[in-house]
């Protein structure tokens, strides 16, 4: 069974919190079969007064996401730059955040030649079946409320499917590297922590992901820039700037810019804004 995580944190990787919404998002972690398999399930709800809309922004995880929603079940690997989406009216839907070994296993191929967006018909006939079989139920369940049963469903389909191989788990762990040692700042110096060359490093991790170990690194590190910027006391950007590694503030505010579309005192200064206005 599934564990919830409602009362966990807010993703560091959404930057349009938009505080007081009618929006929802349910977390929840995998159960132990699944989780070979999934890092956590997020279930948005919202339902929104006629002629208004909220346009969200994500800066996603470096992983792929699988997505049932009423009229499409799709799996998503991570953009360049920031996903954004409109939401609009009263619905759901039921996501995956995949463990970054898993995307490519389910597709059969590189994920960096892939579309954005692939049907879950086009993955491998194995994981094709197992999430055909589990879409029905999973949107039943989310009409009726039922997170859990929605969860219990797609974790029933998936559990005869192969096991993620030692490339898939090395992937893995890499990422799960970077996320959690903000000392890694080179490509270099994660290739020699795993003792391999950079050419393999790259090559396994834009296979598995869509991009290389560069990309991977800066995501995390502009995840975390993002997070500190929406607190209550955003810290001064030079300061922050040097936690996070950067020769200098000009380079971070660049890179930031470059992504997120704003500079990091712009960003802060938005999302007090509407902080503010929330209340």
């Amino acid at each position: 069974m599934s564990q919830t995580t409602a009362a966990g944190p807010r993703s560091k990787g959404l930057l349009t919190p938009h505080a007081g919404a009618p929006v929802t998002v349910e977390r929840r972690f995998p159960g132990e079969a699944a989780a070979a398999f999934a890092r956590h399930y997020w279930l948005p709800r919202w339902r929104l007064t006629a002629g208004t809309d909220i346009r969200q922004a994500v800066l996603e995880y470096p992983t792929a996401n699988l997505v049932v929603e009423p009229d499409a079940v799709l799996l998503h690997r991570a953009s360049r730059g920031l996903s954004t989406r409109t939401l609009r009216g009263e619905g759901w839907a039921f996501g995956v955040m995949l463990r970054p070994g898993t995307a490519r296993g389910w597709t059969g191929a590189s994920l960096r030649g892939l579309p954005a967006a692939l049907p879950a018909t086009a993955l491998v006939p194995e994981a094709a079946a197992a999430i055909a079989a589990a879409s029905a139920p999973i949107r039943e369940r989310m009409d009726a409320g039922d997170d859990s049963g929605a969860i219990d469903a797609f974790e029933a389909a998936i559990t005869g499917l192969p096991a993620p191989g030692a490339d898939a788990e090395l992937v893995d762990a890499i990422v799960a590297t970077v996320e959690d040692d903000r000392e890694l700042l080179r490509v270099e110096q994660l290739a020699d922590r795993f003792d391999l060359s950079v050419r393999s490093l790259q090559r396994l991790v834009a296979g598995h992901i869509g991009f290389g170990p560069k990309w991977l690194i800066q995501r995390y590190r502009l995840q975390e820039a993002a997070a500190a910027l929406r607190s209550d006391a955003p810290p001064p950007i030079g300061l922050l700037a040097a936690e996070l590694g950067y020769a200098d503030q000009a380079h971070f505010t660049r890179e930031f810019r470059a992504v997120v579309g704003s500079t990091p005192g712009a960003y802060a200064a938005q999302v007090a804004a509407e902080r503010e206005a929330a209340r």
